[in-house]
């Protein structure tokens, strides 16, 4: 094989099929042992590989590096679950069954994990550290039964209790060199330095002598059995021990009373009696002496080959040459077989007096079985009974008396429940069989039981060890009828699969099922019964998710190979896939199609397990085969009565297709032109993006899904995920990348190292941590030179940030680390574009020059921030509210423009078209038109809304019209603020009006006002609504610096007012000036307030639109009692409250009438506040009219 330059790990599966080896390029590769090929390689680790593991079933494999752990499936290379971290391992190994795994490290302890989750069962923190960075050092082992974990660390043997998560440490010599340890299952050998200590893993104590060599021990292993114990030293020698020597004998078991070669134990315990007889022959002719355990040996052999003649021979010679318990036994076994019931129990008894103490037990349960075959069955329960009673209550806690009693308990208790078979009480016989079960010993060996078995006393129990086992032993042995008793017995206690084992048990050992007719129709009839009801069960333990149980019913009802073959196939198939075994149920499923092509259901289960294993087009083609073996079906059931039924049932993978598309559409839509794929660094268009969707595995499971109905709402979720975005913010700090230079050098990757490409670069690096696959920056993603383009993307970005996953802020200007207030001092917070990128997203993370989160605030979301989002709404002067989930509809459109009046453009058209999502506006972006853009959008706040608290400024006028500003800075001004009425006050004006304004005045006053239209723009001319105020006489009352001059006039119905132009009036046209009254809807009142439709319904004028606290930094917000209905008051009454809010101070605005009768406004220096008529108002003094202003 070749392997890379350094192995660290290697690992072989338990069946030596595969080698797994862990390389210094960061790979696992799995090997086939027997053709030394490359089978899987695994690339996901970023370092090393060392260690690796392969699970007991072969079927999963764990790696891990010094950070992480990764468990893949041998076959298809999926990850069961993402990696594991864990600084420092340096070890993982798989639990005997597989269900748990540990790793070990050298500074963080070590863990134990859920094979099936990947969870955290167990971690002992840096405590359990094994303090040693050796390459060399095996710190991990588990012993067979998996209940306790073995951890070396330098100086000490960690030893971990399973069952009760607690640990225990063994002191070693050796405190400096990293240790190594290695288990058979009764005791564990540990190594440091150049010693090996002994450990009994039951007691925890130290057993045997140090062994110790003169060199140091790299590596140690032990034999399976640990007979001997294999050390790898410095220097590149190797050294054996016979551990048998060193340690107590109890660590070796012996057979009780047998003594047996290897080889003749073999033949014997694989019930090959013939050959058996003849190897022992073998022995006996060659020995040097006769021995008389061989003599005795054969003699039991003899015994059971019925050569009843022989057998006495054999056992008379063994006792001439040495009496022994053995040479009696098989004199009784002997006597047995010829009759002789009586002289079989008398010689058995003589076995007594030449045997050890520690095997009178023994005796005593043989001597039972001898009696229940004499015929006495009571006598002999009787006395296994008993023996089974003096067990419990002399438990001892030592070791190996403690194993060697659960050992004869076991065997009592098993040899019980086979009593109770033969005199048919299967009841209590099951009972007897299920504590038996529970009584094998730990290691699942049982020396007692196999020479119980090897004796061969009963015909009912068996020789063969290694066949199946039922209940955890062999029935071979229960004579037919017996074992077809149990049978029912279980089957009738609804304990099928148990009955299941016997039945397969008498089909493949007796030969009385080929001799006997009736057997055989038994087998039949009962193998239907089974299947039936094993079929059933599973189906109902499938209905409720009890996936191990109908997996386990689905699998004995097919070892029965009913006629249902294919169906059964089919739901084993679906079983295995509930409980995530997706090999196996794509092995079932192809199973199920070979057996019948033309079962449309095995197709759907071949598409579930291929689903499960990621194969996602295979599982289209599944499920495409289903649908046409449905339409192909001859099957008249299908063809005439249930085809359109059953086809109603399925959705056609184009038709989950088409819906996808439907959906794709609706979504790309609403995302930006061209965005940069942060994979590649390539742009993308849409179609680009529909079509990289299209190959994606997320597209290929979601169809793979979608069978039997459209889950429109997943698909939504999914396809949104996929073509989730960030938006750029940032401030643009000279030539930044434009989209001709990206195409050209077709990826944002290879762009030239500078600053500003590689803050773009950084900007698609941060979007792919965060796990989006695509990022919009408005430098690169808008080709500019196209203009229908360029329109497209300025109307359309308010809405692709606001649809963003995440928009992404950097502040080139901030320094790491950032402080509380960095942020408003930044140069983003001054650029008009920044305005919409900070309150449209949902989602906004801030970073400083070195692309590290603002303020250190690692959240996912900084508009959750209590901390920054305090800082805004601080400099902003704004509610946090409006900035965490701004709409457009949350604000007025005074206060939006205040906003926007604090923030700076490089180029002038900039300061409108910023703010076209802000106000939801239509106009059509044209750079080159200067000023005028911001003429346009206040002209269309004004057409659509009727609004004019555009007007409220003190300034310069525009050349667009000079009722609107040159600037959006005056909006920065806070607007003149009249005094508000309290109810009182106003009653009292309404109270001194009725005496000076009759009725009809009144209501001459108040119809003329309400009938005025709303205001207007047509070709850049305002026609607005007002109440005007001539110029009687005017006058300079004072020149200043400059062109300003502070005129006064007098005005009709207002008197004197003084105001600051530098505009030249004319002084001898008088009758050219008049002063408005614009505020038409104040006037109104809150009973009068009309609520406008359309797009800025919310930007309609409402008295809190103008007229604001100028001591809050909030927008005072109508009361609520306005929405509560007015009073019901008589129109005289609402005449003269109208006439009381008219009489109020206002700001006018200063007009100048044309040659042609148009007006233009005059540009004052400050507001015109005017003092108001009062309650000395008369019809004559309320001129309402529309003006139209240019």
């Amino acid at each position: 094989m070749q392997v890379g330059n350094r192995v660290f790990s290697v690992a072989v599966s338990q069946d030596g099929r595969w080698i797994v080896s862990g390389e210094n390029a960061n790979k696992v590769v799995v090997w086939n042992a027997a053709t030394h090929r490359k089978v899987l390689e695994f690339t996901e680790h970023g370092h090393l590989v060392l260690a690796v593991d392969v699970s007991s079933d072969g079927t999963k494999i764990a790696s891990a590096d010094w950070f992480e752990t990764r468990i893949f499936n041998s076959t298809s290379g999926i990850q069961f679950f993402p990696p594991l971290g864990h600084h420092g391992t340096r070890a993982v190994k798989f639990s005997p069954d597989g269900s748990r795994f540990a790793t070990a490290s050298y500074d963080s302890g070590f863990r134990v994990y859920s094979t099936h989750n990947g969870d955290i069962l167990f971690d002992s923190g840096p405590d359990g550290s094994t303090s040693s960075q050796s390459w060399e050092a095996i710190p991990l082992a588990w012993p067979s039964d998996g209940q306790q974990l073995f951890v070396a660390a330098v100086g000490r043997i960690i030893c971990f209790d399973v069952s009760n998560f607690s640990w225990s440490e063994w002191s070693i010599p050796e405190t400096q060199s990293p240790v190594s340890i290695a288990s058979n299952g009764r005791f564990i050998a540990g190594s440091a330095g150049s010693s090996v200590s002994l450990w009994d893993r039951v007691s925890h104590k130290q057993i045997g002598s140090i062994i110790s060599h003169a060199s140091e021990i790299y590596s140690i292993a032990l034999s399976p059995g640990g007979a001997y114990l294999a050390c790898g030293l410095k220097g590149g020698k190797l050294t054996i021990h016979d551990l048998r020597v060193m340690l107590p004998q109890y660590f070796y078991p012996r057979l009780p009373l047998v003594k047996v070669s290897d080889e003749v134990l073999k033949s014997w315990t694989q019930d090959e009696p013939t050959n058996t007889e003849k190897l022992l022959s073998e022995e006996i002719a060659s020995a040097l002496s006769p021995k008389y355990y061989l003599l005795a040996n054969r003699a039991l052999i003899r015994a059971r080959l019925r050569h009843v003649a022989l057998a006495v021979e054999d056992a008379k010679e063994s006792l001439q040459v040495q009496p022994s318990p053995i040479g009696y036994i098989a004199m009784a076994a002997a006597l047995l077989g010829q009759g002789d019931r009586e002289g079989a129990l008398c010689t058995f008894d003589l076995a007594f007096h030449d045997c050890e103490p520690h095997d009178n037990r023994l005796l005593l349960l043989l001597k039972s079985i001898l009696v229940f075959e004499c015929g006495n069955q009571e006598e002999a329960i009787t006395r296994v009974e008993h023996l089974v009673t003096r067990a419990n209550n002399n438990d001892d806690g030592t070791t190996y008396v403690y194993n060697q009693a659960r050992a004869l308990r076991h065997a009592d208790t098993r040899v019980l429940g086979i009593m109770y078979t033969r005199k048919e009480n299967y009841g209590r016989a099951i009972q007897l069989i299920e504590r038996a079960k529970n009584l094998m010993p730990k290691d699942k060996q049982c020396p007692v039981l196999k020479t119980i078995l090897l004796v061969g006393l009963l015909p009912l129990l068996p020789l063969d060890l290694t066949p199946k086992k039922i209940f955890g032993w062999n029935f071979n042995g229960l004579d037919i009828f017996a074992q077809q008793r149990l049978c029912e017995t279980l089957y009738t206690e609804e304990r099928t699969v148990e009955a299941m084992d016997i039945l397969l048990n008498i089909i493949r050992t007796s030969d009385e099922v080929q001799e006997s007719k009736a057997t055989a129709d038994w087998i039949t009839d009962f193998t239907k019964k089974c299947a039936t009801a094993l079929e059933r069960v599973g189906d109902e333990t499938f209905g409720f998710a009890k996936h191990d149980d109908e997996y386990t019913e689905y699998s004995a009802a097919l070892s029965l190979n009913p006629s249902s073959l294919t169906s059964l196939l089919t739901r084993r198939s679906k079983a295995r896939a509930a409980k995530g075994l997706w090999e196996n149920a794509l092995q079932d499923a192809n199973d199920a199609v070979k057996v019948d092509p033309s079962y449309h259901l095995a197709y759907e289960a071949k598409r579930l397990a291929l689903h499960g294993t990621k194969r996602y087009d295979d599982a289209i083609d599944a499920f495409k085969s289903m649908l046409h073996v449905i339409e192909q079906s001859h099957d008249p059931a299908i063809r005439h009565d249930g085809f359109a039924e059953l086809r109603k049932n399925y959705i056609s993978p184009s038709e989950t297709i088409a819906n996808i598309d439907r959906i794709v559409d609706r979504i790309l839509k609403g995302t930006p032109l061209v965005v940069i794929d942060v994979t590649t660094g390539c742009l993308c268009d849409r179609p680009e993006r529909r079509r990289i969707f299209k190959a994606s595995t997320m597209f290929k499971e979601l169809v793979s899904s979608m069978t039997r109905e459209l889950d429109n709402e997943r698909i939504g979720q999914v396809v949104a995920s996929f073509f989730g975005y960030s938006m750029f913010s940032h401030a643009w700090q000279g030539t930044e990348p434009s989209f001709q230079e990206v195409n050209l050098v077709k990826s944002v990757w290879n762009l030239p190292d500078t600053p500003l490409h590689e803050k773009l670069r950084n900007f698609c690096k941060e979007t792919r941590r965060l796990g989006h696959n695509w990022a919009w920056s408005d430098t690169c993603c808008i080709d500019k030179t196209t203009s229908s383009i360029l329109n497209q993307s300025l109307t359309s970005m308010y809405k692709w940030y606001m649809d963003s996953a995440v928009t992404l802020v950097f502040l080139a200007g901030v320094k790491h680390p950032s402080k509380l207030g960095d942020l408003t001092r930044s140069l983003w917070m001054t650029r008009a574009w920044t305005l919409q990128e900070l309150l449209a997203p949902k989602v906004v993370l801030f970073y400083d020059c070195e692309w590290k989160p603002y303020l250190s605030d690692t959240g996912t979301n900084h508009k959750e921030s209590r901390e920054i989002i305090g800082e805004l709404a601080d400099a902003t002067k704004t509610p946090r509210g409006t900035i965490i989930t701004f709409s457009p509809d949350d604000l007025g459109v005074r206060e939006k423009l205040r906003l926007a009046s604090t923030r700076n453009v490089t180029v002038e058209e900039d300061v409108a078209y910023s703010l076209i999502g802000i106000f939801k506006s239509d106009i059509r972006p044209h750079y080159g038109e200067g000023a005028d853009a911001l003429g346009h959008l206040l002209e269309e706040i004004v057409a659509r809304s009727g609004e004019v608290t555009v007007l409220a400024w003190s300034g310069m006028s525009s050349s667009y019209n000079s009722c609107l500003p040159a600037s959006i800075s005056v909006y920065s001004q806070i607007p003149y603020n009249p005094p508000s009425l309290e109810e009182e006050e106003m009653e009292t004006c309404v109270m001194e009006l009725r005496s000076k304004l009759a009725q009809k005045e009144a209501l001459r006053i108040y119809r003329r006002i309400n009938t005025l239209p709303y205001p207007r723009f047509a070709t850049r001319r305002l026609h607005l609504p007002c109440i005007v105020f001539p110029v009687k006489r005017f006058g300079i009352l004072e020149q200043r610096e400059g062109n300003e001059k502070v005129y006064r006039a007098g005005v009709l119905g207002l008197g004197i007012v003084e105001f600051t132009t530098a505009d030249d009036l004319p002084l001898h046209e008088p009758q050219k000036l008049v002063f408005a009254h614009p505020w038409i809807r104040h006037i109104q009142g809150p009973s009068s307030r009309v609520v406008w439709g359309g797009d800025f319904e919310s930007d309609s004028v409402s008295d809190t639109d103008l007229y604001f606290d100028a001591a809050s930094d909030e927008v005072a917000h109508p009361s609520p009692l306005e929405a509560v209905p007015a009073p019901q008051v008589d129109e005289y009454t609402r005449a003269l409250q109208m006439i009381v809010r008219l009489g109020q101070p206002f700001s006018a605005l200063l007009l100048v009438q044309r040659p042609n009768g148009e007006y233009n406004r005059v540009a004052a220096e400050k507001e015109i506040v005017v003092p108001g008529l009062g309650t000395d108002i008369t019809p004559k003094n309320i001129q309402a009219t529309v003006l139209e202003i240019l």
